[in-house]
């Protein structure tokens, strides 16, 4: 079914223009109205994906005819049409549901590419209304929640590599579910009723690290007053999973190492060789490839851990799981909670789809657990989160009269595009700009110029790598 637009506008050329000029860059039909009145007769009578509405109008204006297609239809994508010199009441349709507004006479290239950006929008707000009711414990898999194409990647290939006993690498942003992942290996392998032991390697001192993997013996440093065990030796027969293990020491990778190949270590102050029947699973949100670059991460250890490596997709390459999510973790809190049943707004979850999600399904949870604690509705709204629609929209977008100016507007969006680029190329690499700037095919000088001028330092992204 191809995709259906309606524009509204009580001058027949401008909708002569528009039905001619949009079908050219976009599949769709389009439909046109020259009155709110007729407009919202359409919208009653049949489905449409987006509407371009004039906000000035004889008769029913635009803003009520916004106002009335929301009363009708929630989850419509409208966009507004306003004059140059009307931007106040183009803010207050937003305000009002609306998605985005354009200002006239405007450039018809910005014009397709709003339109695609709010398609895509209302595509994914489409796609997922029945995904809502589908939230049951039979349609989660192993605790995750999520039916897009990547995850469903992720889940066949947990299945496949949990009968075996290979060592796996859990690669992904924070937030993104390695911890879920490991379990999931864990709990569907053969070891499922042996120990899962887990330890967060960077929230243990460097000088502890050795001796909470490995245990020592009585005297084999100072407050040794005891023999105690490992937890290498606590996960004798089952799973370990190292999580975050981008950063430890090289003694310590040296002795992992070891363990990997054989089996066996030593602890401290120990002369005697344990062997230990334990499969290995590690995780790290930095590239360990540019660390083994640094001299930094033994390649040999690398490729013992890495016999498999399953990447964990961010939030914002799944962005269509995010209703899935959002309603289970409705559900999890209000029951939790003890709170009557809430539901997002069409305006907050348009914003939920908009939005970057840096922290990724943990952000997501925390925005949630927050709605459920703070929304004293039973429908939850931007307003309850304290989020600003302004700073969340995405696009470009007319914030005061001299931003029109076109040098203006220019440097701005050349000045967002540079920071968004540089930060991406920095964050894969972990801070380091020389593979940074052979990533983007630039010249280091050139990265350099960019991150000056932008006020961008590399020492920022080398400290959030570690964490």
């Amino acid at each position: 079914m191809k995709t259906r637009i309606l524009i509204v506008d009580d001058e027949i050329d401008m909708l002569k223009l528009l039905s001619r000029s949009i079908p050219q860059h976009i599949d769709c039909e389009i439909e046109t109205a020259l009155s709110g009145e007729e407009a919202f007769r359409l919208v009653e009578q049949k489905p449409f994906d987006l509407a371009l509405v004039d906000i000035r109008m004889s008769g029913m204006n635009g803003i009520e005819l916004l106002e009335r297609i929301k009363q009708l239809d929630q989850w419509l994508t409208v966009i507004m049409m306003t004059a140059h010199g009307a931007i106040e009441v183009a803010v207050e349709s937003i305000k009002k549901g609306a998605y985005d507004f354009i200002t006239k006479p405007f450039d018809h290239d910005h014009l397709i590419h709003l339109l695609q950006k709010a398609l895509e929008r209302s595509r994914l707000l489409r796609e997922n209304l029945n995904l809502r009711e589908r939230i049951r414990e039979e349609e989660t898999f192993q605790n995750f929640v999520g039916a897009s194409l990547c995850m469903q990647k992720v889940y066949d290939t947990i299945q496949i590599i949990s009968k075996t006993d290979v060592a796996v690498l859990i690669t992904g942003d924070s937030g993104t579910g390695k911890n879920l992942a490991a379990k999931a290996i864990h709990a569907l392998s053969h070891r499922s009723n042996k120990p899962y032991v887990r330890i967060n390697c960077p929230t243990i001192p460097e000088n502890i690290l050795e001796s909470e993997l490995f245990g020592y013996t009585k005297g084999a440093f100072t407050n040794a007053v005891q023999t105690r065990k490992g937890l290498f030796e606590e996960a004798d027969g089952g799973t370990i999973f190292l999580d975050e293990i981008g950063d430890i020491s090289p003694s310590v990778q040296t002795k992992l190492l070891q363990i990997s190949e054989d089996k066996e270590f030593k602890p401290l102050g120990c002369t005697k060789t344990m062997h230990v029947d334990v499969r290995i699973i590690a995780s790290t949100n930095i590239n360990l490839k540019v660390r083994m670059e640094e001299n930094k991460f033994r390649r040999d250890l690398y490729y013992r851990l890495c016999v498999v490596d399953i990447n964990m997709p961010p939030l914002r390459e799944r962005k269509e799981d995010i209703p899935l999510l959002t309603e289970f973790f409705l559900k999890k809190y209000c029951a939790k909670f003890n709170r009557k049943n809430k539901q997002l707004s069409p305006e907050l979850m348009g914003l939920f789809l908009d939005s970057d999600w840096n922290g990724n399904v943990r952000e997501l949870e925390n925005i949630i657990k927050k709605a459920v604690v703070m929304a004293p509705g039973d429908k939850v709204k931007v307003s309850d989160i304290g989020w600003d629609i302004a700073s969340k929209q995405k696009g470009f977008s007319f914030k005061k009269e001299e931003d029109l100016l076109y040098r203006k507007a220019k440097q701005r969006v050349l000045q967002d595009f540079n920071i968004n680029y540089a930060t991406k190329a920095l964050q894969k690499t972990g801070g380091n700009v020389t593979r940074a700037a052979q990533l983007c095919e630039l010249k280091k000088q050139s990265s350099q110029q960019i991150m000056k001028k932008c006020n961008i330092k590399s020492a920022k992204f080398r400290k959030s790598a570690r964490n």
